[in-house]
């Protein structure tokens, strides 16, 4: 089988190692990938946003299954544009996608369908969302409605932040994906990511993850895309796992079924574990960055087998298995990042990493002369798995020591929660 992932980060690579040990493969393409996505498989450079293109690869190539990887992409509607080329795909339709795409559709299915989450206003003017502000009480959060790659939500200490939020989205700082916004009352508790797969009928849960979305250690500074993760999280016991799945999870797949959006793919939950017992946060739908890390680690079955039963709607016909070892993975990122970074730097000691058993898996890299240079924000995710968290974030940090790259910064602390507990 010919496959072609589309994407370039840490998710996409993490994917194709796993596609490739398929012995369903027969060869595998990565659109437009990076330095790491190159050793696994063949790297084809192209704008992923210009469908046209993307599909004429897919004749060119004579693919048979696409993998969608980014939330742009899905969002954007590529997995219909390929399905209506008569290529199967791995990505829900652009319609189930305003699950990520729109935070206010997400907070319209769970008014419907009675699933806990934060209360909210939606505001499409400036002044709406101010006076709003006004009758609240910090803190309080603020999010650009549409997609801002991470980037769209401020968790205000103060309403004076707030307000500076809200006027920033509506000033154009996230380009359209700030033209709405969603104000949310801000939530205590544990965070954790749980993953379903879906195929329009049957559903799967996936293992826990816990990520870690502040730049720096002890959940201090902006919020980034993730700075790291591990799974399985502790927190998201059997008996909250189970109450996720009654409250959350079938509803919301019944309510987009019942409204003709019926959903294909993955779905993340953002869950916030409070004292009132877990409320959803947000959906995406893709696997997470770097959550998709940690589940391809620890996935024991074939990863194209089991996407394309997914794809196929024979869900039913496959049980995925993963391994009971905890994986963790550390985001080394440029420094600067969320905020300016330098690019074009010289990696070392890739290979002395992954000597110590773990696997780097590339995001923000390309090959230039022969070496490895950043080309991102983040830019390597080194991945271990252990007995225990301990045991990985300890393999971890070992073989993060090899690597060579005084342009890089990461979190000391991944696994900090896990850890706590003993």
């Amino acid at each position: 089988m010919r496959v072609l992932v589309i994407g370039s980060g840490g998710r996409e690579h993490a994917l194709a190692w796993a596609l490739n040990k398929s012995p369903m493969l027969t060869r595998l393409f990565v659109a437009p990938g990076n330095a790491g996505t190159a050793e696994v498989a063949e790297n084809v450079a192209l704008d992923i946003t210009d469908h046209e293109a993307v599909l004429g690869l897919i004749r060119r190539e004579n693919i048979d299954f696409v993998v969608v990887g980014p939330d742009a992409a899905v969002v954007a509607g590529l997995g219909d544009d390929v399905r209506a080329a008569g290529v199967r795909c791995f990505a829900p339709s652009k319609a189930a996608a305003q699950l990520e795409g729109s935070k206010s559709f997400t907070k319209t299915i769970c008014d419907e369908a009675h699933i806990p989450t934060a209360a909210y206003g939606s505001f499409d003017s400036a002044e709406s969302a101010l006076a709003y502000l006004q009758t609240r009480s910090a803190p309080i959060v603020v999010k650009a409605d549409g997609l801002a790659a991470g980037k769209g939500v401020t968790v205000a200490m103060t309403l004076a932040e707030a307000e500076a939020a809200v006027r920033d989205c509506f000033a154009g700082a996230f380009g359209a994906a700030g033209a709405r916004v969603v104000i949310e009352e801000f939530l205590e508790g544990e965070e954790a990511s749980l993953f379903v797969l879906a195929d329009g009928e049957s559903y799967v849960l996936l293992p826990s993850a816990q990520d870690h979305k502040r730049a720096h250690d002890g959940d201090l500074g902006p919020n980034t895309g993730g700075m790291g993760a591990y799974s399985p999280a502790p927190v998201m016991t059997e008996a909250l796992t189970a109450e996720v799945e009654r409250q959350i999870i079938r509803p919301t797949l019944d309510a987009m079924r019942n409204r003709g959006m019926a959903f294909t793919g993955v779905l993340f939950l953002g869950l916030m574990v409070t004292r009132d017992g877990p409320k959803l946060i947000e959906y995406n739908v893709r696997f997470g960055d770097p959550e998709c890390q940690v589940l391809m680690a620890r996935l024991q079955s074939d990863a194209l087998e089991l996407l394309l039963a997914v794809a196929e709607g024979r869900l039913n016909s496959v049980t995925p298995k993963f391994s009971a070892e905890t994986a963790l993975t550390v985001v080394v990122a440029a420094r600067g990042y969320p905020g300016a970074f330098s690019k074009g730097e010289v990696i070392g000691g890739l290979d002395a990493a992954e000597a110590e058993g773990v696997k780097v898996f590339h995001a923000g890299t390309r090959r230039e002369n022969g070496a490895v240079v950043s080309a991102g924000g983040r830019v390597l995710n080194v991945t271990a798995l252990g007995a225990t968290v301990a045991e990985a974030h300890a393999r971890a940090y070992r073989a993060l020591s090899h690597i060579d790259w005084p342009g890089g910064y990461c979190r000391r602390d991944i696994g900090w929660r896990a850890i706590s507990r003993g």
